[in-house]
Formats: structure tokens, sequence, C-alpha cells
């Protein structure tokens, strides 16, 4: 087969740039963009040396060629849907790796068009959401080239379903707890194990914005579809960004969606626990089952495995087990499998195996909303400048965000007092982020806190196991966390060369101990 190029150079025609070629035997030019612009009236032979690197693509493109050839024996008659959407896939693959392509294109079909609007079919919301945000105009782009109009195009999934908001509603459930097989039926695990799900924590009040879209995306992808999307799915973010929420809003779609489907949300704390505590009642059989039976498993901060070499084996089989037999993994962590020191390189490469999404602190917009859902599901009037002061305050952790909010509407409830930003001002000043204060370091923070304490310096450095310099080393620790943007490695180095599950475990002790006594 042979194709005489006539010009590669574009053509301006109806405003769209467009290249023209011409079967040799055929008088009858169509034009196409592909991408590619030369000088010289050349020949181009098919096969996979005798043209440059654009056009072999744009050849193994069949469809793109297949659309022409048609477009032509038909002398001019338009194309319909299919051989129109065969077209733009090949203008696309020539502008995409074969990795892209593959990942977001080859599973799609024009389902129909109404007013010059084209409603493209995806596999999963997944696809929907990631085509929508990535590569809309591409594919919109492509289409006009194609038809020499302006046209519009809309994602949908298989179902029919369109590319929606940013919150989308799915039914609470209960999920089934691991058990001895035999011992309960699908309705009384799910009834004993309904307090393992958070029943706020569900699709329909998560906010999304572009910090945790992908990460969205992808928990819907897999509640549509677990074992089939994204196995394992590992989301990642610091603390108070949203991943236990996640992982509870999976938990609860799937047993909406899928009632028979066995699922089970543990830390990684409880599963340790539970499996030494398996080990020393000799029923490490019965842990096994109990576990490897599961068809949805939810861990969350998963790094906390780290360092535990039984578990670490223990978990490693369990993973096998269930993602062999083709059931949903989901972790969560508060940093990426290759960050998790102390980790077996056989679980980090299975941790990586699916899809990976992190989840960043929020920008200003994505808090506002986060503070106007939270006011509208407390049923409290909070005036928009206290949203923003809030927003723009605290920037990030979700957490402090709604907790300051609830902590300013239940003081101004029992108090019979307007709620005002003189007010969230007065009750947060020490909550609350001042972009004027002065920046402190982790060398900074360290050296004070040992000076107030009286521990020296090289102690607090050091490898001292003693109350008096664990404590105030953790304060360090919490204290860098809250008060500069350090990443958690950097805070180890700043005490001694400690990792990041040190740090990580010295602030929440910090935590747990503020919480729970008054004089701490």
């Amino acid at each position: 087969m042979r194709f005489k190029v006539e010009s590669l150079l574009p053509l301006e025609q109806n405003d769209q740039k467009t290249t023209v070629c011409a079967h040799e035997h055929s008088s009858r030019p169509c034009r196409f963009s592909l991408g590619y612009s030369s000088r010289a009236s050349e020949t181009v032979q098919s096969g996979p040396r005798s043209f440059p690197s654009v056009w072999r693509r744009a050849v193994s493109a069949r469809g793109l060629w297949g659309a022409v050839l048609e477009h032509v024996r038909r002398e001019g008659e338009p194309l319909n849907l299919k051989q129109l959407w065969t077209a733009a896939l090949g203008e696309l693959q020539v502008g995409l790796s074969r990795a892209q392509y593959d990942t977001w294109f080859k599973d799609t079909q024009v389902i129909s068009e109404e007013d010059d609007v084209y409603l493209i079919g995806v596999p999963n919301a997944f696809a929907r959401e990631w085509l929508e945000s990535k590569f809309r105009a591409q594919v919109r782009t492509a289409l006009q080239h194609l038809l020499g109009r302006t046209v519009d195009v809309r994602f949908v999934t298989s179902s029919g379903a369109p590319a929606g908001g940013a919150r989308t509603s799915a039914a609470p459930g209960m999920t089934s707890a691991p058990s001895a097989p035999g011992q309960q039926t699908g309705g009384q695990e799910r009834r004993e194990a309904g307090a393992l799900l958070n029943s706020r924590y569900t699709f329909s009040t998560f906010v999304v914005g572009s910090n945790n879209r992908l990460a969205h995306a992808a928990a819907l992808s897999v509640a549509e579809r677990p074992g089939h999307s994204y196995n394992p799915l590992f989301v990642y973010g610091g603390s108070g960004l949203g991943k236990t929420h996640l992982m509870h809003a999976i938990g609860h779609a799937v047993i909406a969606r899928h009632p028979k489907k066995r699922v089970a949300y543990a830390t990684s704390e409880k599963f340790t626990n539970e499996f030494i505590n398996s080990i020393r009642a000799q029923k490490g059989e019965e842990f096994r089952e109990r576990y490897r039976r599961i068809d949805v498993l939810l861990i969350d901060d998963i790094q906390f495995i780290a360092g535990k070499e039984g578990t670490q084996e223990e978990f490693f089989h369990t993973f096998n087990a269930i993602h062999e037999e083709g059931k949903q993994i989901v972790m969560s962590s508060d940093r990426p499998p290759k960050a998790i020191t102390q980790l077996e390189d056989r679980l980090r490469s299975r941790f990586e195996w699916g899809l990976t999404a992190d989840i960043s602190a929020p920008d200003l917009e994505t808090r506002i909303a986060i503070l106007r859902a939270k006011a509208e599901a407390q049923n409290v009037a909070v005036p928009p400048p206290v949203i923003d002061f809030l927003a723009q305050r605290i920037v990030s952790n979700i957490r402090e965000l709604e907790g300051a909010l609830t902590r300013i509407a239940a003081f101004a409830a029992l108090q019979a007092v307007p709620v005002t930003t003189q007010l969230a001002q007065e009750m947060l000043q020490n909550l609350l982020y001042n972009p004027h204060r002065k920046s402190l370091s982790p060398e900074r923070i360290v050296e004070t806190v040992a000076r107030y304490y009286g521990v020296p310096l090289d102690q607090i450095k050091g490898k001292a196991r003693d109350r008096q310099v664990v404590l105030p080393r953790q304060i360090a620790m919490y204290l860098m966390r809250e008060e500069t943007e350090a990443p958690l490695l950097r805070i180890g180095e700043a005490l001694g060369g400690r990792d990041h599950s040190t740090v990580l475990h010295g602030c929440e002790k910090i935590e747990r101990e503020m919480a729970d006594n008054d004089d701490f």
C-alpha cells in the first residue's frame, strides 16, 4: 500500500489546521491532522522503517487509517459515530504514549451525539474523572479537527452515569467483620461489625478538591468493581487529610452495592494485635481463615507494620491469598511505599502493583467547601467572613479545620452569642496560623525544648530512653510537625537521625496525652 503525501503543510479551512493526503489512485483528498509537517512532497510507503517514527505510530493506529480509507471509498460520505471515534482515537494515539493510550482510551466508545455534544463511554468512574480533568481538551480538539466545527464532549460510565460533581452519594452500609467460618451468618456479621465503619464517613460527605481528586476517583472505582480496578489501591497523605474517610466510604459503598461481599476494616495495629493474640492462644489458623476469606480488605495506617518481622510475614501471605483470588485490598499510609523504612522489599513491590494515590493539604477553595459542608451537616449558620477567616488560618489539617468550626459553634450556642470573626479569633488563638509569625526552624525548636526541660542537647538527640528525656524529645517532634513545614524525615534528622515511624509515633503519643490529660 502506498500513499502519496501531496502536502504536509497546515491548511486553513474553517479555522481548523488540517493536512492533506491522498491515496495515489484517488483524486479525492481527505483531511486529517497528523501532527507532522514537512516542506517537501514525499512518497510514504507502509513498512516499519520507511518513514519517520511519528508516521509509523500513525499507521500503527490502524483505526485512523481504516477510517481514512473508508472515508475515501465512500467518496466523501460522512463518518458514522463508530468511524468518527476510531479516527479520533487514531489521531489521539499519535500524541500519546502507548501507556497513556492503553490505560485511558483503549476501552472507550462513542455512545451518542446530540446538539454537537458527544457522549464518550468509559469503563469506570475513575477513568471518567481522569479523562474529564486531563484529556477533555485533547479529545474535543481531535473531534473538531475531523468534523471541521466546534463540538463538546462528556464522559460517562458504561452504565450511562455522567461525570458528576464533587460529591457522590452512596448509601451507608454495614461491614462484615472477620469471623471464624460457620460461626455467624452474613447478616449477623454486618450487625456486629457495624461500629467498625463510621456512619459519617461516606462518599456523599467527602468534599473533593484538587488535592484529593485522584484518590477519590480511584476509591469510587474500587467500590464499583472491587477486585477489578486498581488492586491494591494505596492511598497516602498527612494526618487529618481524609484517608480514613475514604477507607470507610469504600466499605459503606461496597456493602450497599454488593451486599454479599465480606468487607473488613482494620488498622495495622489491630491486625498486629490480633496476630500476636492468635499466636499466644495457638489459634493461628483461625486468624488466617478470618482474614483470607474477606472480599474487600481495608487496612489503615499500614506503615506501622514496618520493622515488625512476624507481622510483615503474615501480612505478606494474607496479601497474596486475597490478591490471587481476585479480591480487593485497600491500604492507607502517611507516606508512599518507597518511603516506608524497614518495610520488606517484597511487600513494598506488592503495594505498588496497583494504583498509588496521594492526598495533599487542601487549597483555600477546598477548605472553604469543607467548612460549608460541615456547617450544613451541623445545621449551624456560620457567616461567610468567619468561614473565610478559618479557611485562611487553618491550612494543613482537615480534622483541625472541622474541629475549630465545631468548637466555635458549640460555644456560641451555649453562650447564646452570634458566631463572629472576633469570637473565632479569641477562641482559637493558639490554633490559628499567623502568616506574619517569625518562621521557626526545627533546630531552634529542639534547642528551646531542651533548654526548657533542662535536658542536654546531646541527650535529646541521642538514644537515651529515660522518661525525662523521651518526653521532651516527643514534644519537640510534635512542635516541629505543627509549627514548621518540615517533613518527617527532616524532623528526624534534627533529632539525631530518627526515622519517619519514630517521629510519627512520638507526635501521636503527644496528641493522645493532650486529649486524655487536661493538665498536660
